[in-house]
């Protein structure tokens, strides 16, 4: 029998916050309720535009904890070719899970290996027209699978609906492995949306403009909870 599914999790991506104030718009979307923080690390090769290093992931982890002190994990999804040497990097950085697009690795399962051995969750990413094949012989090894549900490299795309059908099949290969491994999706969330994602078999929610392009965090991020209790 399946095991129920992990509580859900919003984790707002910085690609859409305020780079000037950064510090801040960090701490104001913990204090609206961020479960998880989203750094997407993207290397002007792999995908188009140049984002974030570990400097800043290291500069912001101290202030990724809430009011009571507990600490937000932080959620690094790569978009780099090669994967290893910057996984590495942030990692020592302070990341907490550290996700990759498999065929921008030399071997997937060394480059996994490697994270884990750093002493951080590894995760697989799926562009939308990429297979999940590669589950067949690491699904034993991950914490998390992110499906893309745009086209990486760009904030503010649309969601592309036949990633719901991979979500769908991710969740039965989840489901079949008996792991606890996270179901994340990244491109495209917003609040008229969410709920479908959810129903396809997701359990974790990646939204930037969604929440960082709002005045109010917090409204947001309640009013996607409020969604998917359905």
């Amino acid at each position: 029998m399946p095991k129920p599914k992990p509580a859900y999790r919003i984790a707002p991506s910085l690609l859409s916050a305020d780079f000037a104030r950064l510090g801040d718009e960090l701490k104001a979307v913990i204090a609206g309720g961020a479960d998880w923080i989203h750094f997407d690390v993207m290397d002007n090769h792999y995908v188009p535009n140049l984002t974030f290093g570990p400097m800043i992931c290291q500069a912001l982890k101290p202030h990724a904890r809430r009011a009571d002190g507990s600490a937000v994990p932080i959620d690094v999804h790569l978009m780099v070719q090669p994967v290893d040497g910057l996984a590495a990097a942030f990692a020592d950085a302070g990341a907490d899970l550290i996700s990759f697009h498999p065929d921008a690795s030399g071997h997937v399962h060394r480059s996994v290996q490697a994270i884990k051995a750093k002493g951080c969750k590894a995760g697989l990413v799926f562009n939308p027209a990429t297979p999940l094949d590669v589950l067949d012989w690491t699904i034993d090894d991950i914490d998390l699978i992110l499906i893309m549900s745009v086209n990486p490299g760009f904030g503010g795309q649309g969601f592309i609906d036949s990633a719901l059908r991979k979500i769908e099949q991710a969740r039965k290969r989840i489901d079949a492995s008996g792991r606890d491994i996270r179901l994340e999706v990244d491109g495209g969330i917003k609040i008229d949306n969410i709920r479908r994602v959810a129903d396809a078999g997701a359990d974790t929610f990646v939204a930037g403009s969604a929440i960082f392009g709002k005045p109010d965090y917090k409204a947001v991020m309640d009013s996607m909870r409020e969604a998917l209790k359905g």
